[in-house]
Order: C-alpha cells, then structure tokens, then sequence
C-alpha cells in the first residue's frame, strides 16, 4: 500500500484545513487508516483512525470535537477535516494504513497565534 498526503499548509489560530491521503495498491476496506502528528521534539502520537469496512471512527481527546476524519472509498481516500486550529496542533501530519502498518510521507501544519 502506498499512501501520499497532501492538504497541509500555514493557518492562522481558528482557521481549517483539510488533509488528504490518497491509498493506492490496494481497497480500502482491507485496512484500518489512521492520522498521526509529530511536533519537534516530541513522539508521534495517534489523532484519530476509521475502519475501511465500516467507517467507525475515534479521537483522541486532544483532536476531539475540533477533527473530523472520513473516507471515500470511490477515490481510495482518507481525509482529515481540521477546523478550531490551534498552535498546539502545529506538526508534520502522517496518514497509516494497517495492519501491518504503511506510512505517508508526511505533511506540514503550521497554525500561527
């Protein structure tokens, strides 16, 4: 599976954007997708991942209410819809697809104060 991310930018606090992860080499429904962030200096950490096959979806807490994660199944595509930006949520934004685990190559969210 290959997944290539785009969508990422410069925002002011309050704004939105939205990923984009687009999967190729296989169906969605095989895997589970999920969005990670990692900020400098700190550990990547999960933000939020759905099922292929049925669309469930979860949050972590610090994305909740403010992230919304979808997927498109026609257009092999997983996406990220981030409004409420804050500067905390400044990272370099990976989309996963597993098991086992594929990686993106990343893209850059930068939220200014």
């Amino acid at each position: 599976v290959q997944l290539v991310e785009s969508g990422g930018g410069l925002v002011q606090a309050g704004g939105s954007l939205r990923l984009s992860c687009v999967a190729s080499g296989s169906t969605l429904d095989d895997y589970a997708f999920g969005w990670f962030r990692q900020a400098p200096g700190k550990e990547r950490e999960g933000i939020s991942c759905i099922s292929g096959s049925d669309g469930s979806a979860y949050y972590a807490d610090s994305v909740k209410g403010r992230f919304t994660i979808s997927i498109d199944n026609a257009k092999n595509a997983v996406y990220l819809q981030m409004s409420s930006l804050k500067p905390e949520d400044t990272a370099v934004y990976y989309c996963a697809a597993g098991p086992p685990i594929w990686w993106g190559q990343g893209t850059q969210v930068t939220v200014s104060s």
